[in-house]
């Protein structure tokens, strides 16, 4: 009996965790289980996303997509990205959730994740916490407390010596199985007003505008280097000033009212759905870059009415 406890005991301690860095299938155990456990509260700062990981960490994209759906990465990288994925670390919520901090890199894109997993190992929810780059100046910093709220806080230094702090706050709301924004604390006061920065150029194509609603709600739209293309610029604000976006660019005519942006490099594929008194924009890939995560350029902007010129007073001839 003595034998058998010993090799038993030996076979244990030769027993390797699988590899995840290959194609072939795993279970869902050793998926969960690849991730280093770790403590609340737990930090990861965005410095985290340079660091160089090992090559027996690495989780094969097939493998992470048997488990994560490939929309997730594709909003944020773009469709057909070829990425590095590694796991950063796993708390365990009081034996219920297991959250998994997953690094991902494509090319010099760097992000952070994390994937809520339920008791029976199946994926709740997951979300884009750090882009690297995403604030110029600045550190990001992402905290799970006790409560296993996520807490990302970004600190800016200013050009003029002082700091500016940003604050949004992430719950798991179990009803409905999704990621939610508690609490948000913008980096700069809210913006009262938008610069356009096409303002002044050409004009003369039939859809050369200015479309939205308000001073905050945007879409430009000026003539392109060709007769074919249309120049914009799109600023939005969302939810009270909690989710903004913006993009400048060019876009490409496909048919008599449709255009579209697509420019290398950029993972981001905006369609312009164009009528008589207002444009429609639809977001087809990747556009996250240029927009908060819980919102989208997605919407329809109506025309504005152009202001009439002054008119012009006669000069009287003496």
């Amino acid at each position: 009996m003595l034998a058998i406890a010993l090799m038993l005991l030996l076979g244990c301690k030769q027993k390797k965790k699988p590899s995840l860095s290959g194609e072939e299938p795993v279970e869902i155990n050793d998926f969960i289980d690849f991730f280093p456990a770790k403590n609340v509260p737990y930090q990861i700062v965005d410095t985290t996303l340079n660091k160089k990981e090992k090559d027996s960490l690495l989780i094969n994209q097939k493998v992470f997509s048997q488990f994560v759906p490939d929309s997730f990465m594709s909003s944020a990288f773009g469709k057909g990205a070829k990425l590095k994925i590694y796991p950063i670390g796993k708390i365990n919520a009081s034996g219920d959730e297991n959250y998994l901090f997953t690094k991902v890199t494509a090319g010099d894109k760097r992000s952070a994740f994390v994937f809520a997993f339920n008791k029976k190992d199946e994926l709740i929810d997951g979300i884009q916490l750090l882009q690297y780059g995403q604030y110029p100046n600045a550190q990001q910093l992402i905290n799970m407390d006790k409560s296993y709220s996520i807490v990302k806080t970004v600190t800016r230094r200013n050009v003029d010596g002082t700091i500016s702090d940003g604050k949004d706050v992430y719950g798991l709301d179990r009803e409905s199985g999704k990621f939610m924004l508690i609490m948000t604390d913008p980096l700069d006061d809210k913006v009262t007003d938008v610069t356009n920065p096409i303002e002044d150029f050409p004009k003369k194509n039939k859809y050369a505008a200015d479309y939205g609603a308000g001073k905050l709600n945007l879409v430009s739209i000026r003539d392109g280097r060709k007769p074919d293309r249309l120049r914009f610029f799109i600023h939005f604000d969302k939810s009270n000033g909690t989710c903004s976006g913006e993009l400048k660019g060019e876009a490409v005519f496909t048919s008599a009212t449709v255009a579209e942006y697509r420019e290398g490099g950029d993972p981001c594929i905006l369609r312009f759905n164009f009528s008589s008194s207002a444009v429609s924009l639809k977001e087809v890939d990747g556009c996250g870059a240029h927009r908060g995560l819980r919102c989208s350029f997605d919407g329809s902007f109506a025309r504005k009415k152009e202001a009439k010129p002054p008119k012009k007073t006669p000069v009287k001839k003496k």
